[in-house]
Order: C-alpha cells, then structure tokens, then sequence
C-alpha cells in the first residue's frame, strides 16, 4: 500500500470499519492515483482494490501501481458482490456524500449480508494536509495561472468585452500547459464586479471601472485560485478607498495564518478591519477554503465550520471582498501554504492596485 492509503487504514482500524468503498472521483484519484471516470476502490486493513471495467484496465494498472485492479464485466455490483465475498467481510463503510440512495439501496437489496455503514469525510481529511509532490504540483498550477494572467494583462482595456478578455486568459492558460480551467472564469466588470460570482458577459468594459479577475489552472488534476482586481483608469477617492481597505484586510489576515489557528480566528482579522471601515455588510462570504484535487474543499477560513486549525502543508485562499450593489466591488485573493512557523503566498502577480488605460 502507498503512504496515502496506509493513513486511511490507520484511520479504518481506529473506527473499527473493516473495508471502505470508495467512489468519489477526488478520493479515489488521491488515494490510488487513477484518474479515469469509472472506477471503485474497496480498501482494507491488508489489501486496496480498484474495480473498473475494459476500457481503463490499462489504465488503472499503470497509474494505481499499488491497487490490485479488478475488471468487472457485468457491472460494478457484479464485481463488488464477488470481491466482497472472497474478503469475507460482513460491514463495509460508503462515503454517503457520494453514493446516491438508488445505489445505497441496490446495495442492500444485493448484498444484503453485508452491513453498510455511512462515512463522512474520512478521507477529505486526510486531503487537507498536503504532501511535497502535491504541493510542488500547486505550484506549477499556480506559475501557469499567473503567468497567463500577467500576459493577458496589457489587453485589458475600454472597448473590449468581458468574454473576449476571459477567452484570451483561458487559451493562455491552455498554451502555458493547463489541463483545464480549474472553474469557470470570473471576469467582472464596472457595476457587475459586485457579484462575487459574475462569470464573463459579453458587457463592454468601460473607463475607470474596477475589473476583477478570478482565474485558475488545473494541472495533473490539481487546482490553483486567485482573483485579482484591476482598474481601467484612474481610481477616484472612493475605488481607492475600497481597494485599499481590501487590501489591508488581505495582507493581514495572511500574515496572521500560523499552525494551530483556526479558520474562523483568520476570517475574524480579515473582516474586522473591514467592518471598521464601514464596509461589514458588504463581506457576506467566507474568507477562504482549501484547494487541491477540488477547487472548494477543507479547512474553511471562515465564521461557519471554520474551527478546523490549520497545520502545516494545508493550502488556502485568502480572499476577502467588499461588494457594493450598484457601483462594483472588489476581491483579492491568494493562494497560501501554511508553514512550520507562518505561511507562504504561491502566487505572484503584485497586488497593488493596477492601472490599465486604453
């Protein structure tokens, strides 16, 4: 068994579950390294398994070097029933964030000897802490993402549309070796950068209005975020204000991230300084999450299911806001790796507030 699998069994043996089946696609890839859209683990306390059928046979041999791989030719319950069976196993535990009641209950109808009991988050946990080869794979993730961005950047300017920029951001990320976007693009600007989420549009980017970019690469199945925001004109007294207030809150809150403070001590600076200048109702959503195999996962920077404490080689984003209903809005956003004695910021385009005239 590798590393990732034997903390797993560790954890199975604490909470006296003899087998784990594991079908969600980020845990499976983390734990046997197969990346194809079909595939099953069953892991025990001696022996991992990785149930696919003919098409990723190949595949699943080369990359889950560690799995016993099992192809099934009649359907995954066919193979499941047959590979329970010879385990003599009598409980089997199933992440009930993945497995829809249709199958939890054709499971029971099929295999009805076997007890199966619902886990949540066991090995999502185990992600939160990254090792050095999924860190080094982050970082590749986030050079590729600022790159583009830093590249794009002179082609933001009045007269040309959201889409057209967001179109040139992704194909660069795409030449610079991107496997994917890791989300969808968010270009925002003028009155619309007040939506946190505001995908591209085809609105026509005007003088002197924020433009707020949240972009990320995927690469060998990692993701990176960051946001930044730039203005196409010169900023009056109240964009300067807003941008500078977000600015500070940023800056603080990554310098106050530190092993064993939790997620919602690190939302806390940021959203104080925030709300002392008079902008609280403005920040209505969480400071920031982890980022790995998912874009979204665990710890949470945040006041809601953020007492996770944070430990060295989790990586978050950092990205407070002010939205302003109306008028626009700002974000900026890091990616950081708690250390052993701090953290450090992976990405790299500067954060002072950029200019871009026509």
């Amino acid at each position: 068994m590798n590393d990732r699998t034997q903390r797993l069994v560790r954890k199975l043996k604490a909470d006296q579950l003899p087998a784990l089946m594991v079908t969600d696609a980020n845990n499976r890839r983390y734990l046997s390294g197969f990346s194809g859209s079909a595939g099953t683990c069953v892991v025990t306390y001696e022996e991992a398994y990785l149930l696919t059928d003919f098409r990723y046979t190949d595949q699943a041999t080369q990359q889950a070097p560690d799995y016993q791989v099992i192809t099934y030719k009649k359907g995954l319950q066919e193979g499941l029933s047959q590979l329970l069976e010879d385990l003599e196993v009598d409980q089997v535990g199933f992440e009930a964030d993945d497995v829809t009641y249709r199958t939890y209950s054709n499971l029971c109808d099929e295999l009805g000897d076997i007890e199966w009991a619902p886990t949540s988050g066991i090995i999502e946990k185990l992600r939160q802490v990254k090792d050095d080869e999924e860190v080094q794979i982050i970082r590749e993730a986030a050079q590729i993402a600022d790159e583009a961005f830093e590249e794009i950047l002179p082609s933001v300017r009045p007269g040309r549309t959201e889409s057209e920029v967001a179109l040139d951001l992704e194909f660069c990320m795409r030449r610079l070796g991107a496997e994917e976007l890791a989300f969808g693009l968010i270009v925002a600007s003028g009155v619309r950068s007040s939506l946190p989420h505001g995908r591209a549009s085809e609105k026509v980017i005007g003088e002197g209005e924020f433009v707020t970019f949240d972009y990320g690469a995927a690469y060998c199945g990692y993701c990176s975020d960051a946001t930044r925001t730039v203005i196409t004109g010169e900023p009056t007294e109240k964009q300067r204000e807003v941008y500078d207030t977000v600015l500070r809150a940023q800056k603080a809150a990554v310098e106050f991230i530190e092993p064993g403070r939790t997620g919602e001590e690190v939302d806390r600076v940021a959203r104080d300084i925030i709300a002392e200048a008079g902008y609280g109702d403005n920040f209505g959503h969480g400071l920031g999450h982890g980022v790995g195999l998912a874009v979204h996962e665990g710890p949470r920077l945040s006041q809601q299911n953020g007492d996770t404490e944070l430990a060295p080689g989790m990586v978050v984003t950092v990205e407070p806001g002010i939205y302003i209903s109306g008028w626009g809005g700002v974000r900026i956003e890091d990616l950081v790796m708690v250390t052993e004695d701090g953290a450090e910021v992976l990405t790299s385009p500067t954060k002072d507030l950029v200019v871009q005239k026509g």
